[in-house]
């Protein structure tokens, strides 16, 4: 199957994409207190915990570092979130793959768009904290569209891959979180670039969650345009990667039955 074939079919079961994702949403929280409140409280909460550690203990000399460090956050949390749910899609899935009519595409799509949802709800909390913080939204924030439509690419295809390898190896959600940890302190979210030696810049920029995340800090937090060639590479390594990531899916899922 193609990549626009992959697609068309998404885009023919959209209505269970769509049903899906909203259960995924509504089960999250089902049964405890607060219930869909904790899609704004998790982030909040974490904020809290990053700010007081380097704002008080390590000292972030930076204005508005509460801001800045919630605008990388957000896209962070959804990237993250993704990967860790996305990669048990289809094991967790195991009653829906071993149906023969069911399209198995659908369940790591419907990891990836629950949580991006949830971040799309999250940015009346970001909006909020950058009206009491005194940063002023640009027309450069008109980007943040195409820059969240790349993510989103790059993110699903990175969970096609990582759901198709979970199922032959089940240890790929361990390792998983723990290179996610490792990532989320290479990528310049509690901290600005210019806190990195120059020297190190091109490393930075070899890091793809990195480039999001500086694109994310350029139109919401500094008030300028991205990157463009930066912009560029991404949609470029995106496109590959998610045609990488559905030839992988579509070669071995007919083995997703009798693997579960």
């Amino acid at each position: 199957m193609t990549l626009t074939q992959h697609l068309a079919e998404l885009h023919r079961y959209r209505a269970l994409l769509g049903a899906l994702a909203g259960r995924e949403l509504k089960g999250r929280y089902r049964g405890s207190l607060l219930g869909f409140l904790w899609t704004f409280l998790n982030p909040l909460l974490l904020l809290l915990v990053y700010a007081l550690v380097f704002s008080v203990y390590f000292r972030v000399q930076m204005e508005h570092y509460a801001v800045f460090m919630f605008t990388g956050l957000l896209p962070w949390i959804f990237f993250s979130q993704s990967l860790s749910e996305g990669a048990g899609a289809i094991t967790d899935g195991g009653s829906l793959v071993t149906k023969v009519l069911f399209p198995q595409q659908v369940l790591p799509a419907v990891k990836v768009l629950a949580n991006f949802a949830n971040y799309l709800l999250s940015l009346p909390i970001l909006l909020g904290f950058l009206l009491a913080g005194g940063v002023p939204l640009t027309w450069c924030a008109l980007a943040f569209p195409l820059v969240a439509a790349l993510h989103l690419v790059f993110t699903f295809a990175l969970v096609l891959i990582l759901a198709t390898a979970t199922v032959f190896m089940r240890d790929t959600r361990h390792l998983l979180n723990n290179l996610l940890t490792l990532w989320f302190f290479l990528t310049p979210v509690l901290y600005p670039l210019s806190q990195v030696p120059e020297k190190y810049h091109p490393l930075v920029y070899l890091n793809p969650a990195a480039l999001f995340t500086l694109a994310y800090q350029d139109i919401i937090f500094h008030g300028r345009w991205p990157r463009w060639d930066h912009l560029g590479a991404l949609a470029l390594l995106s496109l590959v990667l998610l045609w990488a990531g559905i030839r992988v899916f579509e070669h071995y899922k007919e083995y997703f039955a009798e693997k579960i």
